[in-house]
């Protein structure tokens, strides 16, 4: 369960402010994957680090029960002097998983051959990547927040990361931010649409999706007419 109360965020750059979350009071349908759509800047990805605890709302609340993964494939918190198996060995000690197991199973799904014992700062941004998803799938979460991270990497890559996406699905649950509809119809059961900073919660994805696709049309659903 992630539940939201009386959420707000709001940025202000250069004088000019824009509000991603305002008072939201939400909660998540446990044990479900949830496709979270919006236009570009609506604050998707804000409400994803919020979730995982690494920005803080303005104000209001996130209550959770169960484990929460951060939000899928971020490599910003890799450490750069060190190599790609070291990170992934950091990572098992503070999630207290087999630390063996663990870098076995990134090296392995990563296939970065000689560069997994290089320092992650000779790494390119696609190898970062392909580190970051590797980790995060390496552990079983109650829910995984993922952003954009099945587009990472060539054809091969994307449908071995999409079909262990899968498999991780059918046990947990998941908020997923993606541009690509036909995958969030593949893995989504219900969708959320967040615009000016409120959330508009479907029970069937395809419900979020129209909405969704209105919105970047400049128009509304049949429903919300009136």
């Amino acid at each position: 369960m992630i539940e939201l109360r009386n959420l707000c965020k709001t940025y202000t750059l250069n004088g000019i402010s824009k509000t991603v979350a305002r008072d939201l009071s939400f909660t998540f349908p446990s044990g479900e994957c949830v496709g979270l759509l919006g236009r570009n800047g609506a604050g998707k990805s804000s409400l994803l680090r919020m979730i995982a605890g690494t920005m803080n709302p303005d104000s209001g609340q996130i209550i959770s029960d169960g484990s929460i993964s951060w939000p899928v494939g971020f490599a910003g918190s890799f450490h750069p002097d060190l190599t790609g198996a070291q990170n992934a060995k950091f990572v098992a000690r503070i999630y207290g998983v087999d630390t063996d197991e663990m870098v076995e199973f990134v090296r392995e799904f990563a296939g970065l051959d000689q560069h997994y014992h290089l320092p992650v700062r000779t790494y390119s941004s696609g190898m970062r990547s392909r580190l970051a998803f590797g980790v995060s799938m390496a552990i079983q979460f109650d829910t995984y927040l993922i952003d954009e991270v099945t587009s990472v990497g060539d054809a091969a890559f994307r449908a071995k990361s999409e079909a262990i996406l899968k498999r991780r699905l059918e046990t947990s649950g998941a908020i997923i931010v993606s541009h690509s509809m036909g995958l969030l119809r593949q893995l989504c059961q219900s969708g959320a649409v967040l615009e000016n900073g409120r959330i508009f919660f479907y029970a069937r994805v395809e419900r979020a999706i129209e909405h969704h696709e209105h919105i970047m049309l400049g128009t509304l659903p049949a429903w919300m007419r009136g």
